[in-house]
């Protein structure tokens, strides 16, 4: 095998695994992902899963940038051509949305899915976890405040309330289409969303 064909097959490798550790933390949880498990699941060896990671935290850390990326490609890209402010910020919550409804991952919103798990840990997954959060909810943040200054948004509007009610509507929404199967999630989620960025006066 050339050096080229070596490398090739190595990412690929990662990239197999790196699916499948999505597919199994968006389900089970991130403490449900081992290099056993994965190692199994791919009919490799632990040491050959081990060999890619190192460790277990790393296994996850490497997850959750992949699942990052994913997140990214299926929501953030998808507003990126909107204009700024009151169009870019409704395209993110539809495409938001929207990735809870396309069932992107198996157990719905992977870092929904995560996060809780580590909330009151201390350690480097809770930190990304936690940064990751606070860049979502600053874009969101951003694209109301220019929101506001166009005057698409009244000018009193408490933009933190704002994107803490939008993400306790796409929570509602995730809880609804994984834990009672309502595929009226979406459109509720929608209704929701509307009156918040009609009313925003909060």
């Amino acid at each position: 095998m050339s050096p080229r064909s070596s490398v090739l097959q190595a990412r690929e490798t990662r990239a197999a695994l790196l699916a499948r550790g999505m597919r199994i933390a968006s389900v089970e949880g991130l403490e449900g992902l081992t290099i056993g498990r994965l190692a199994s699941d791919l009919g490799m060896s632990k040491s050959g899963v081990l060999g890619r990671f190192g460790s277990k935290e790393a296994l996850q850390l490497a997850v959750i940038d992949e699942a990052a990326a994913v997140f990214s490609r299926e929501v953030v890209s998808r507003a990126r051509d909107a204009t700024p402010g009151m169009p870019h910020l409704a395209a993110l919550c539809e495409a938001w949305i929207s990735y809870l409804e396309r069932d992107v991952f198996p157990g719905g919103c992977f870092f929904m899915a995560t996060a809780p798990e580590f909330d009151d840990r201390e350690g480097p997954v809770r930190d990304v976890l936690a940064a990751l959060s606070s860049v979502w909810q600053n874009d969101l943040r951003r694209q109301a405040l220019l929101a506001v200054d166009a005057g698409d948004l009244p000018g009193g509007t408490d933009v933190d309330q704002l994107v803490f009610e939008l993400g306790g509507v796409m929570f509602a929404a995730n809880h609804a289409l994984r834990m009672t199967r309502d595929r009226r999630a979406g459109a509720r989620a929608r209704r929701a969303v509307n009156r918040l960025l009609t009313r925003a006066d909060l």
